[in-house]
């Protein structure tokens, strides 16, 4: 099931139009082959921030058994990497460095475990009066998926990276093979030693994944509501007493609005966590809003609903 499609950016420059299409390439074989399977969820352009540290991961992976985080990188040349793991790459019969697109996506999946982690008592909690396992002993895995024209020296290539490195029209059957996901009729008359996630899970973890994102439109294809449009006369201010709360300990009033990389924030004096001010409106659960600033009077503000709310004064 694909939750979250590509997103088109405004690209200028050569290499950023080549990064874009190679992202495509692999969102469409990505379409081709999930749409329509009911154990994986394919989430592309999946930015989120934890900690005060944000990643993009070009395309997440979940499924039954756990995690896979796919790296685009457009390569039309020849590729390389040595036994420290440096890599080098030719353009126009010219070599040059380049990062490590696997050390990237490591960096990545680092503080995507630590934030599914840190929110373990929120998306696995008890079903059924059991506890559930956590993300631990999960399958976590990497992959890096270049264009299709590159060349790949893989003779003088560790062989750890060569398993991770795949051209894109090849990474279907790279993934595939990864998660090994059985039909249901054979997956009964076999035993498969690895923890899986039940469907209530999966879908609580992607709800909270999708949650992360400034994007409604994974909530609209699921949930599919009615909607009834009402004509907008004016805008109406709400005002809701101790909306703002600290996401680590919970508090309320004890804290102070600041301003950040990220946009306006709230610092706890307890337990000095930082809490975004910004959050779906209260009146349609819109996630398309943003926070504004009047001298001391912090409010958010509904793109779809022109409703407004006072969140600190």
């Amino acid at each position: 099931m694909i939750l979250k499609d590509k997103t088109l950016q405004n690209a200028v420059s050569p290499t950023a139009k080549a990064g874009q299409k190679q992202e495509q390439d692999v969102a469409f074989f990505l379409r081709r082959a999930f749409k329509d399977h009911k154990q994986v969820y394919v989430i592309n352009d999946f930015k989120f921030t934890h900690n005060d540290e944000t990643a993009q991961i070009d395309h997440l992976i979940v499924y039954t058994f756990g995690f896979i985080l796919i790296e685009s990188k457009s390569i039309t040349g020849e590729v390389k990497v040595n036994n420290l793991g440096e890599w080098t790459r030719s353009l126009n019969s010219k070599w040059s460095g380049m990062a490590s697109p696997i050390k990237q996506v490591e960096l990545q999946q680092k503080l995507l475990r630590e934030m599914l982690f840190d929110n373990r008592e929120v998306i696995l909690d008890k079903l059924f009066g059991i506890r559930q396992q956590s993300f631990g002993k999960r399958c976590w895995d990497n992959v890096c998926a270049v264009s299709s024209n590159a060349i790949i020296d893989r003779d003088s290539m560790p062989n750890k990276v060569s398993k991770q490195l795949v051209k894109t029209e090849f990474l279907v059957d790279k993934l595939e093979q990864m998660m090994n996901l059985k039909h249901k009729v054979v997956s009964a008359l076999t035993f498969d030693t690895r923890p899986d996630f039940k469907e209530e899970e999966l879908k609580s973890i992607t709800s909270f994944l999708m949650a992360q994102l400034d994007d409604t439109k994974y909530e609209k294809e699921i949930t599919k509501p009615e909607v009834v449009e009402e004509p907008v006369i004016a805008k109406v201010e709400v005002k809701i007493e101790a909306v703002l709360q600290c996401k680590s300990c919970g508090e309320k009033s004890d804290y102070s609005p600041q301003y950040g990389r990220y946009g306006y924030f709230i610092k706890c004096n307890k337990c000095e966590t930082n809490t975004a001010m910004k959050m779906p409106c209260a009146n349609c659960n819109s996630k398309n809003t943003k926070v504004t600033k009047k001298k001391e009077t912090y409010t958010l503000v509904c793109s779809d609903c022109e409703k407004s709310m006072v969140l600190y004064e």
